[in-house]
C-alpha cells in the first residue's frame, strides 16, 4: 500500500454567503500526480491553500503527513529556508542571474520561485499555475523537473502540461470536486462520454413524455366519443348508454388516463446540455484586402536597451497567413508586434501594408475596453457585425443571459480578456495581432477562444505560451534565431528543438527590466481581480490604472 502522504475529512469552503466548494473526503499517496482542473472563480487557488495549511477550512480539516512545498502564483518573491540553490537554479536557467530578484523577468521571477520550491525536497508539492508566467522552454524545464517527482497536485490551464504529468484528474465544477482516474485525454474523453450520455436521457425523456402527452390525448378523445351517443339512438336507448356499456368504458378510459398522469408526473426531468454557441462573421463587412501579400517588412533591426533583438530582418505575411512568433522570454516577440502596430498606423516606409489592411492588436493591458460601459456596450461600440452576431460571439465566449448587461469593470481578469478579444472580432479589423490571448483563461474560455479563432478569415499572428492552443491554430512558425527571423511550415507542430536561452545582459537591458516589472504586477493585478467576491476591489482598478500608465510612459520613453 502506497505511504499516505495527505488526507482530509469532507471539506467546505464560503465566498460570503455562496458555497465556493465543497468535497468528499480526499486522499493523496505517494505516487499521485494529480491535476486540479475548474473554471474560474471555482476555488482550485483556495483549495491548494487549505491542502497546504495557508488557509483554514470552514468545514472540515486536513492532516498532512509529512511536509509539503507549496508553489503561490500570486505570491511574492521572497524565499524560505535561505532561497534556492545553485542547483536549482541552474536547473531551471538561471545560474547566477537570481541573486537579486529585482532585476528578474516575470518569467525569471517564476523560475526562481519554482527552484525555490523544487529545493525544499518535500515529499509533496502542491503548485499553483506555475507556468503562467514560462516561455515555451520554460515549461520544458518545469516539465522535465516535475517528471522526476513522485507526488504532486498541480493546477493548470496548460492542455499539454496536464496531459504530459498527470495521471488522476480533480475538477472542481458547479461547487462540487469530481474525481477522473487516467490522464487528462482520459478525463476528457470520459467527459465527453458523460456528455453523450446527458444528450442520450435528455432525448430519451422528451420521446417519453410527448408519448405519454399523446396517449393521454389519444385516452381524452374516446372518452368523449363514448360520452356522446350515436345519432342513430333515440332519446331512451341513448340514457340507457351513458349508465350502462358507456359509463363502464369511461370509467376504464379514466382509470387509464390516470394511471398515464401518474406516470407522465413521476417521469424524471432530463435537460440537454448546452450546446456550444455557433457564430458566423461576415467577413466582407470588414472589406478585407485582396492583395497576395498584407505586410512585409525588410531589414528590421529592434533593439531593448544596449541589446539587439533583431537584425536586418525580414517578415511576410501572406493572405490567410497564421503564424506563430517563437521565442523565449524577452527575444522581442511583443517588440516586435509593438513596431509593426506602430508602422502600420504611422505609414513608415520600411513596412508595406496592403491599402485595405486594418490590424486588431491584442494585449495584456486590455485598454480597449471603457469599464463604464456593459459587456454588449463595448462589443457593439466599433462594431460592423449586426448585434445578433455581436450576442452569439458573446454566449460562445461564456457572456450568457443578463452576463451581457454587467459592466466591464466588474469582469474577472479572464473575461475581460475574453471581451477584449470579442471587440476585435466584431470590429473593422481584418488581420489580427495577439499578444498572449490564452492568459487567465480557464479550460472552458480557452477551447471557446480557440473554436472562434479557427472560424476566423483573416490572417493574424500569435504570440502564447500554450502549445496546444499553437498548435490547433497556427500553419508556420516565425522563430527567433540570432537577431534573425526563421521561417518554418507547419506551424507550432512542426518538428525542431526548443531553442536555447539567451545569455542575460542585465546592464544593457534597463529599460526592458522595467517594463516586464510593470508588466508582471499588472498581471498580479488582473489575476487577483479575476478571483471570486475581490477584496478591495477598487483599490485594486486604481492600481490597475495606474501601472496601465507607467507601462505607456516606459514604452513612450523607449
Amino acid at each position: 500500500m502506497p505511504e499516505l502522504l495527505l488526507e482530509t475529512t469532507p471539506l467546505a469552503q464560503f465566498a460570503g454567503e455562496r458555497l465556493l466548494f465543497r468535497t468528499g473526503a480526499l486522499a493523496v499517496y505517494a505516487g499521485d500526480r494529480i491535476g486540479l482542473v475548474g473554471p474560474n472563480g471555482s476555488g482550485k487557488s483556495t483549495l491548494l491553500a487549505i491542502l497546504a495549511g495557508r488557509l483554514a477550512p470552514e468545514e472540515g480539516r486536513v492532516t498532512r503527513r509529512c511536509p509539503v512545498a507549496f508553489f503561490e502564483q500570486l505570491a511574492g518573491n521572497e524565499s524560505q529556508g535561505g532561497g534556492p540553490s545553485a542547483e536549482e537554479l541552474s536547473r531551471f536557467g538561471l545560474r547566477g542571474r537570481a541573486a537579486d530578484s529585482a532585476v528578474l523577468s516575470g518569467g525569471e521571477q517564476s523560475r526562481r520561485k519554482l527552484a525555490d520550491s523544487f529545493g525544499r525536497r518535500a515529499p509533496l508539492l502542491l503548485a499553483d499555475e506555475p507556468t503562467s508566467n514560462l516561455d515555451w522552454e520554460g515549461v520544458e524545464l518545469f516539465c522535465r523537473r516535475m517528471e522526476q517527482l513522485e507526488s504532486f497536485v498541480l493546477v493548470s490551464h496548460d492542455r499539454a502540461v496536464l496531459q504530459r504529468l498527470c495521471s488522476r484528474i480533480w475538477e472542481l465544477r458547479e461547487g462540487t470536486l469530481h474525481v477522473y482516474e487516467g490522464d487528462f485525454s482520459s478525463f476528457q474523453a470520459q467527459k465527453a462520454a458523460e456528455l453523450q450520455r446527458r444528450r442520450d436521457e435528455a432525448e430519451a425523456y422528451e420521446k417519453e413524455r410527448e408519448r405519454l402527452e399523446g396517449a393521454i390525448r389519444s385516452m381524452k378523445e374516446k372518452a368523449a366519443s363514448v360520452r356522446k351517443a350515436p345519432a342513430r339512438m333515440g332519446n331512451s336507448e341513448a340514457r340507457l348508454h351513458k349508465r350502462g356499456k358507456g359509463t363502464t368504458a369511461q370509467g376504464k378510459l379514466a382509470q387509464e388516463r390516470k394511471a398515464l398522469e401518474t406516470r407522465l408526473a413521476r417521469l424524471e426531468r432530463k435537460e440537454a446540455p448546452r450546446e456550444p454557441d455557433s457564430v458566423h462573421f461576415d467577413f466582407a463587412l470588414t472589406d478585407p484586402p485582396r492583395n497576395r501579400v498584407l505586410l512585409r517588412a525588410e531589414h528590421i533591426t529592434l533593439t531593448a536597451g544596449n541589446r539587439v533583438l533583431l537584425r536586418d530582418a525580414s517578415l511576410l505575411v501572406r493572405r490567410g497567413a497564421r503564424i506563430l512568433l517563437r521565442g523565449p522570454n524577452g527575444c522581442g516577440k511583443t517588440t516586435l508586434l509593438r513596431f509593426l502596430d506602430r508602422a502600420i498606423r504611422e505609414g513608415d516606409p520600411a513596412v508595406f501594408a496592403a491599402p485595405k489592411l486594418r490590424v486588431g492588436y491584442f494585449h495584456q493591458s486590455l485598454d480597449n475596453l471603457d469599464p463604464r460601459l456593459t459587456v454588449l456596450e463595448n462589443a457593439m461600440r466599433h462594431a460592423v457585425q449586426p448585434e445578433g452576431t455581436a450576442r452569439a460571439l458573446l454566449a460562445r465566449l461564456l457572456f450568457r443571459r443578463e452576463d451581457v448587461f454587467r459592466p466591464a469593470g466588474v469582469l474577472s481578469g479572464g473575461e475581460r480578456v475574453k471581451l477584449s478579444f470579442a471587440c476585435l472580432l466584431l470590429s473593422p479589423v481584418n488581420f489580427l495581432m495577439l499578444d498572449e490571448p490564452t492568459n487567465y483563461l480557464d479550460l472552458d474560455s480557452l477551447q471557446a477562444l480557440q473554436d472562434t479563432l479557427a472560424s476566423y478569415e483573416g490572417a493574424f499572428l500569435l504570440v502564447s505560451h500554450d502549445r496546444t492552443f499553437a498548435e490547433a491554430l497556427t500553419t508556420e512558425t516565425l522563430s527567433f534565431e540570432n537577431g534573425a527571423l526563421v521561417r518554418t511550415a507547419g506551424g507550432a507542430a512542426a518538428p525542431g528543438a526548443p531553442h536555447p536561452l539567451p545569455e542575460a545582459q542585465p546592464s544593457a537591458r534597463r529599460t526592458q527590466d522595467e517594463l516586464a516589472v510593470v508588466e508582471l504586477h499588472l498581471a498580479e493585478v488582473i489575476s487577483r481581480l479575476s478571483l471570486p467576491d475581490c477584496p478591495d476591489k477598487e483599490a485594486l482598478e486604481r492600481e490597475f490604472q495606474d501601472l496601465l500608465r507607467q507601462k505607456r510612459a516606459i514604452q513612450g520613453g523607449s
